[in-house]
């Protein structure tokens, strides 16, 4: 679906931190859904944030106000880069780009779901004059805002003058896989921070600053921009005097950000403390080495092995559906700013199907409702297929007839019951084996590997759309139009090229059929994981 939608199915929440280490990671939710309040299973809260003896008893939320607004914002600046980096595909495709272009620029969502590569790194190592967590978020936020800043100044070259040159893609991923890494780092650090600026009994609160700020953030950064940015849009709700550009360009909206975070990231340097009193002991932070031997410790295990293996393959049947709609939509002449906005009506659903999954998840086999879920979603490929075949048929003048945006919004919506169904299943699950003494640390390994069986198919998806894809050129005999050459030497030969079978539909049915038979065949293993004794997922450690 449009990134605005499915956010590269890698929603923005973390989990909780690990028994010395703040390891968290990106996992599958997509925008909205806040379950990080979940909040460090175990008791982790206490053990990183110790009650000092004698000091203070408990606090209500107003007299921590400050430092919760302070979550709030810097969980919105963190949404701003995720939200314009979901934005640029659907400017690429407005663009012609290929979908080879598409699938090289797809990397730029990985650093989130790898976090957890550097993330020890990050909660180890740091000047204690300064600050644990400032000493990451301080110099990471300064060069987001300085890179933005300068970004403002190269990002129309990057995109294309429209007049021959086209966007330079890779010029784009390097620079927004950027934006995501030190997004990452910088989230990586505020997580950290949550659980120590804020006193024991509020530190609930920052799982809510995390899902608002940066679903706020998010819109900020792909809805608002988008609709702004488009001339179309702006001259049909914003202005009296139509005008051939937007009200901001990327430009305009990259160097105001960047302005924002510096401002922000001095204000943070210069007059907020981090709590002395809150300081981790040595005995907390020395155990760089041995955290990445225990993630390898855990992988090792056979039921864990298993549920990776099976977990990487089980998203390839949805991976045409989800990376390729939307960008096909856009294509076919749907405005991209209209497929922005319809992520502000699934707001309210992607509220309360978590709440009422729940309920189907919490009893002893979790993995029965992703079974159950899995081929209703496989499905709703076949569903977007036809949606993007029939979107030509039913355009007009004008654009796309309200009835149109109707079964595309109920698509969407049936789209995300079904994603939500296998989310809060997978989390569900995972929760339930992950070894209570390093509960963190498990989840956040397992979310990894989950994120990133999304991650892989979804890019293979886009770089396949183009091979799949058969054009013949018409008006020009004995040229072809398999390669871009061909299809330029066609072009002065007068001819044009034209698609004779779009990949997409291809790849579709292909995904399809893999899914079915991932689910047929390999489906019934994975649920028999959830059957497992409790000692097949406790890690044998020698500390």
């Amino acid at each position: 679906m449009s990134p605005a939608i499915v956010a590269q199915e890698g929603g923005r929440q973390r989990r909780a931190a690990s028994h010395h280490h703040c390891l968290d990671v990106r996992s599958e939710a997509p925008p909205g859904l806040a379950l990080c309040g979940d909040g460090l299973p175990g008791g982790e809260a206490e053990a990183l944030v110790p009650p000092e003896p004698g000091v203070r008893g408990a606090r209500g939320c107003r007299a921590e106000l400050g430092s919760i607004l302070l979550l709030l914002v810097l969980y919105v600046l963190q949404g701003i880069p995720l939200g314009l980096a979901g934005s640029v595909p659907l400017i690429l495709q407005s663009k012609s780009a290929s979908y080879t272009d598409q699938a090289f620029f797809s990397f730029v969502f990985w650093p989130f779901s790898l976090k957890l590569l550097w993330a020890p790194l990050v909660d180890a190592v740091y000047l204690r004059g300064f600050g644990r967590r400032k000493s990451w978020l301080v110099p990471t936020q300064y060069v987001l805002g300085l890179f933005m800043i300068y970004m403002s100044t190269q990002v129309d070259v990057l995109l294309g003058d429209g007049e021959g040159r086209g966007p330079d893609v890779v010029a784009l991923t390097m620079t927004f896989f950027l934006f995501e890494f030190l997004a990452a780092t910088q989230d990586i650090a505020v997580d950290g921070w949550a659980l120590t600026m804020l006193s024991r009994e509020n530190v609930g609160y920052a799982s809510t600053c995390n899902s608002v700020g940066q679903t706020a953030g998010y819109f900020l950064g792909n809805v608002l921009f988008l609709a702004l940015e488009s001339a179309s849009f702006c001259n049909k709700y914003l202005r009296f005097q139509p005008q051939p550009q937007g009200i901001v360009t990327l430009s305009d909206f990259l160097f105001f950000w960047g302005a924002v975070f510096l401002i922000t990231t001095t204000l943070v340097a210069l007059l907020k403390k981090e709590n002395k009193e809150l300081t981790p002991t040595k005995e907390e932070t020395k155990g760089i080495t041995d955290t990445y031997r225990l993630l390898f410790s855990i992988i090792k295990m056979p039921a864990v092995l298993t549920f990776c293996l099976l977990i990487l393959t089980a998203k390839v049947g949805f991976s045409a559906a989800d990376a390729v709609t939307g960008l096909k939509l856009v294509e076919e002449g749907v405005p991209k700013e209209h497929l922005a906005l319809l992520a502000v009506p699934m707001v309210p659903l992607q509220i309360i199907l978590p709440l009422i999954i729940s309920k189907y998840t919490a009893g002893p086999q979790p993995l029965n409702t992703f079974y159950k879920a899995m081929p209703f979603r496989l499905l709703l490929g076949l569903e977007f297929a036809f949606l993007v075949w029939w979107t030509p048929k039913v355009k007009h003048e004008g654009g796309f007839p309200v009835y149109y945006y109707v079964v595309v919004l109920l698509s969407y919506a049936l789209h995300q019951i079904t994603l939500y169904s296998m989310y809060v299943a997978i989390m569900a699950f995972n929760a339930k084996v992950s070894d209570p003494l390093i509960g963190g640390t498990y989840m956040t390994l397992l979310n990894t590997v989950s994120n990133l069986g999304g991650n892989w198919p979804s890019t293979v998806a886009l770089w396949l759309v183009d091979p799949l894809t058969v054009k013949e050129c018409a008006g020009a005999q004995e040229q072809t139009c398999g390669t871009t050459a061909a299809a330029e030497l066609c072009t002065k030969a007068g001819g044009s090229c034209i698609t004779t079978l779009d990949g997409y539909y291809v790849e579709s049915v292909i995904c399809v059929i893999l899914g079915f038979g991932w689910w047929f065949l390999l489906g019934p293993k994975f649920k028999k994981l959830q059957d497992e004794g409790q000692s097949s997922w406790k890690c044998k450690r020698t500390n």
